[in-house]
């Protein structure tokens, strides 16, 4: 199945607090012609959503400190205008069903099992933003 759009033009933020993760979700995606910024952390997310406001938010669940169930009912209880309607994929390890009902309960729009690859993972953000109906 071919994605509806391309990812260029989109402005998606990578949270993963994994070195090697973080540099492959950012590759595969401004690959296809995203822009991207990568964070390693839910703190430094929050600081920079409001004034990136990105299509896309993908985030890792299992980070240290602030997971990224916490990181994303945060977010929602944001107002539209700074970020609190953002897109929002889970991309995990956490890949049983009682995870993805866990993300999807938080706030994500859809939950994605680690490892992915690549063709996958922008057919999923490219979908995503093109189904965006808020």
């Amino acid at each position: 199945m071919q994605p509806l759009f391309s990812l260029a033009g989109l402005t998606i933020l990578v949270v993963e607090d994994d070195d090697d993760s973080r540099f492959y979700v950012t590759t595969v995606l401004e690959a296809d012609g995203a822009n991207v910024v990568a964070v390693p952390s839910a703190v430094a997310a929050l600081k920079v959503l409001p004034e990136l406001q990105p299509d896309v938010l993908i985030s890792d669940i299992g980070m240290p400190g602030e997971d990224g169930y916490s990181l994303i009912r945060k977010i929602r209880m944001l107002q539209p205008n700074i970020g609190g309607r953002v897109l929002a994929i889970a991309l995990t390890a956490y890949g049983d069903r009682e995870s993805c009902c866990h993300a999807l309960e938080s706030g994500f729009q859809t939950h994605v099992s680690k490892p992915v690859e690549s063709e996958e993972l922008v057919e999923i953000v490219a979908n995503l933003a093109a189904s965006c109906n808020w």
